[in-house]
């Protein structure tokens, strides 16, 4: 269970989450809905705690009754919790096997990294292939993921899941969410996409640094499609939006 209580955090230009608070479960999915620019990313970086991020806020971060919030990114990481990028690392001279086998308690087969790569919609054939710039955006994130899945973590952050991932379908990213929730993994779904958000098990509306809305991810679809998609008031959010009803 992930705890976040009072998390406030602002640059010297603004305020960018203000006062949130919420429980994530163990073992469902949840997406974290918004348009650009409303705190998204900068709430997945607290969580995750990078550099210039996990000192730099207000509030507690309590994974499993025990609080992290002083932690750095590797002693999160050890705890269980991991993020996919938006864009994805590259590290040359470094087979896709040996990422794929990186920081993994359990003993892998060749056998289970194909299929890892086949559930992200690759083949075995990229398993002599070096994680580099060989590799397209899309590759990379594709074989980032099925590392994820491999780990099993705790919590898994996903930054933007369909971002560079050229026809990566809604049905694929629903095969990954169902495995890592097979695993037992809690998983945050930072999106802009209400499709996207209609793959967890709850929905989160995030504007204005704050949690505006939660229930169902077609409820919560649904408020963003007639009140989001074309706001333009990233800052000061429409009135009609109403707080923290929750619909389930």
């Amino acid at each position: 269970m992930l705890e976040l209580k009072n998390i406030s955090f602002c640059t010297s230009e603004k305020n960018i989450l203000n006062d949130l608070n919420y429980t994530f479960e163990r073992g469902k999915t949840y997406s974290v809905l918004g348009n650009n620019g409303v705190g998204k990313s900068t709430l997945a970086k607290i969580i995750m705690g990078l550099n210039g991020y996990y000192k730099n806020h207000k509030g507690e971060i309590i994974l499993n009754n025990e609080d992290i919030t002083d932690l750095k990114i590797d002693e999160r990481a050890r705890k269980g919790i991991t993020m996919a990028w938006q864009e994805p690392a590259r590290f040359k001279g470094m087979s896709v096997i040996d990422y794929l086998k990186l920081g993994n308690k359990n003993q892998l087969t060749m056998n289970d990294m194909i299929k890892y790569l086949n559930l992200v919609g690759l083949n075995e054939k990229y398993l002599n292939r070096n994680v580099d710039k060989t590799l397209s955006g899309g590759e990379r994130k594709r074989i980032e993921l099925a590392s994820i899945v491999i780990l099993k973590p705790e919590i898994v952050i996903l930054d933007e899941p369909d971002s560079g991932i050229d026809m990566m379908s809604n049905s694929m990213i629903d095969s990954i969410l169902k495995e890592l929730k097979n695993n037992n993994s809690t998983v945050i779904t930072i999106t802009h996409r209400e499709e996207i958000s209609l793959l967890s098990d709850k929905a989160i509306l995030l504007c204005n640094g704050m949690i505006r809305n939660e229930g169902t991810p077609e409820y919560i679809g649904n408020i963003y499609k007639k009140l989001c998609d074309f706001c333009t008031n990233i800052n000061e959010p429409a009135e009609k939006i109403e707080v923290k009803k929750v619909a389930n």
